[in-house]
């Protein structure tokens, strides 16, 4: 199969195109940009390695989208920029099949997202054929699909352990999330908050509450699963390069033992038979055990009770680059093409 990719310079690129060139059913990979055609990928992308299978266009250049465009490629990949991402895969729609990593498809109400990212949805007439690309809960949504928008990290790794828990009527009461992200959720254009002194040794709380742009990602699919509690939802920038963790705490009714059997088997029953989706139980997960895998790790534990009520904390993490962008693009694009979900994707963080 040939793809192209937008966007490579990238973290989120520069994880694609390692996935895409290790892919067993992808026989050609297209870099495009649009500022550096011509030249060598590897001048933005000094640790691509040697291309053993020839994928690579020739010379290793990038391509224009013009010259992308007449390849006929099957799939687009798009990890350019909200806002941007939407107008230069629109000679692509129909044509190909599109994941766009961006936030430009996600959100089905065209004001939701106007108020989120603070300019019109693009394409509105394209938002009722796009499928929201959370691999494990829209799977069959997917293997319909030309246009599939891929999620945010923050919302992967909290919607992923709430979204059973919702669709059982576990949760009733106010939920609270707490998500850590390492400095590469940022991107890689420069700039003063992500310079090592500013970040090294430090870190910060931003956006709380209801402000975050992801926030109303992670309402949407909620409310889509049957959840209706309040969410307030506060990410935090750490000082490390990758990885993602959510703590997620909520009140349930009661006693722990009984609602940390009902938590499990809500999950247990959702996710028997997915691949990336590991239950570590009351064994709270850390970030190193899923860096530069696919998975999402997922525990929790029930504290109390107290006048009848115990706390429910979960706690997922992932890898922001891999289950939090190109590696759910990939899952995505084995899914939409029959493949089995794992082909091409690491299952194993890094020791």
């Amino acid at each position: 199969m040939k793809v192209v990719v937008f966007g490579a310079s990238g973290y989120g690129g520069q994880s694609l195109m390692r996935l895409l060139l290790d892919h067993p059913e992808v026989d050609k990979v297209l870099p495009v940009s649009s500022t550096s055609a011509g030249k060598p990928v590897d001048s933005r992308d000094s640790g691509l390695g040697p291309d053993l299978k020839g994928k690579l266009p020739e010379r290793r250049t990038f391509l224009s989208r013009e010259e992308a465009l007449a390849e006929k490629p099957d799939a687009v990949f798009s990890a350019l920029p909200h806002g941007a991402s939407a107008s230069f895969c629109e000679p692509f729609f129909g044509k190909s099949v599109v994941f766009d990593l961006s936030a430009d498809f996600r959100l089905r109400d065209t004001e939701v997202h106007k108020i989120a990212y603070d300019a019109p949805a693009p394409y509105p007439e394209r938002r009722s054929s796009a499928v929201y690309g959370l691999s494990e809960i829209y799977g069959d949504q997917i293997r319909k699909s030309d246009l599939i928008a891929v999620p945010g990290c923050y919302p992967t790794c909290c919607l992923l352990p709430l979204i059973p828990l919702a669709e059982e009527g576990l949760i009733t009461s106010i939920i609270t999330i707490n998500s850590l992200s390492g400095i590469s959720g940022a991107g890689r254009s420069a700039k003063e908050a992500s310079l090592f002194v500013e970040r090294s040794e430090n870190s910060v709380a931003y956006n709380p509450g209801l402000r975050h742009r992801h926030h109303p990602e992670i309402i949407q699919e909620f409310n889509a699963a049957g959840g209706s509690a309040p969410i307030f939802f506060t990410p935090h920038l750490v000082p490390m390069r990758r990885g993602m963790l959510s703590t997620i705490s909520t009140p349930v009714k009661g006693e722990p033992d009984a609602v940390s059997n009902r938590v499990e088997d809500a999950l247990t029953a959702a996710y028997l038979g997915q691949p990336f989706i590991n239950l570590t139980g009351s064994r709270i997960p850390s970030t190193r055990d899923v860096v530069d895998s696919n998975r999402c790790d997922i525990g929790w534990t029930v504290e109390g009770p107290i006048n009848g009520n115990s706390m429910l904390y979960l706690f997922s993490t992932i890898d922001n680059l891999v289950k939090g962008a190109s590696g759910q693009a990939v899952q995505d694009f084995n899914i939409r093409f029959g493949f089995p979900q794992e082909t091409g994707l690491p299952l194993r963080g890094e020791v």
